[in-house]
């Protein structure tokens, strides 16, 4: 089973995270931030993995530790989730039309944490959601899962699309990049024979 339950606690956030990488796309989520329980929500449907976050966070300070915090959890779920990867195809791409944006997500899952995000022309918010948390959000994913992350902007207008669109394309790339690959049964995807 291909599953993790991450929980953490600080002075900033108290959140309990489960992923289950073949899941069926269901979830629940409670972040107390309407934006990033929708974002969450379409992750789960489209990369496949169930997903259960609950988050109690000081969002009377702002969403900044909770989006960052989630972040942290859920790549830390994604890692444990992989055990030692063999078997998986471990790359994921996706192009993602979101009505007038378009957006791509690559994934590497190379034991390696880098993130490469670049978007353009962002408002500074959507509803009360400060929308540069969403690349602190997936800093902190990448970080703790160690994957390398490529995420661009390839066209768009409306703010919300075009985050809604970064998110659907992780969603894709991941669940290409977890999938078993049967021509690796019992193989790790590296020449270094470990990942």
């Amino acid at each position: 089973m291909r599953t993790s339950e991450i929980l953490r606690k600080t002075k900033e956030t108290d959140i309990e995270l489960r992923i289950d990488l073949d899941g069926k796309g269901e979830s629940e989520i409670d972040t107390s931030c309407g934006f990033l329980d929708h974002m969450l929500t379409l992750f789960a449907k489209h990369s496949r993995c169930s997903l259960y976050v609950k988050c109690a966070g000081d969002i009377e300070v702002d969403y900044h530790h909770t989006a960052e915090d989630i972040g942290i959890c859920l790549g830390m779920a994604i890692k444990a989730s992989l055990g030692d990867k063999m078997g998986i195809a471990r790359y994921g791409n996706a192009i993602i039309p979101m009505d007038e944006a378009l957006l791509m997500a690559s994934i590497d899952l190379s034991g390696r944490s880098t993130l490469v995000y670049k978007t353009e022309g962002l408002t500074e918010k959507v509803g009360d959601f400060d929308t540069e948390l969403v690349k602190e959000f997936f800093l902190a994913l990448t970080r703790n899962a160690e994957m390398t992350l490529h995420i661009r902007q390839l066209d768009g207008e409306n703010t919300h699309h075009i985050l809604e669109g970064i998110f659907k394309a992780f969603a894709a790339a991941l669940r290409a990049a977890v999938a078993m690959d049967s021509a690796r049964a019992g193989e790790i995807p590296s020449t270094k024979g470990v990942l």
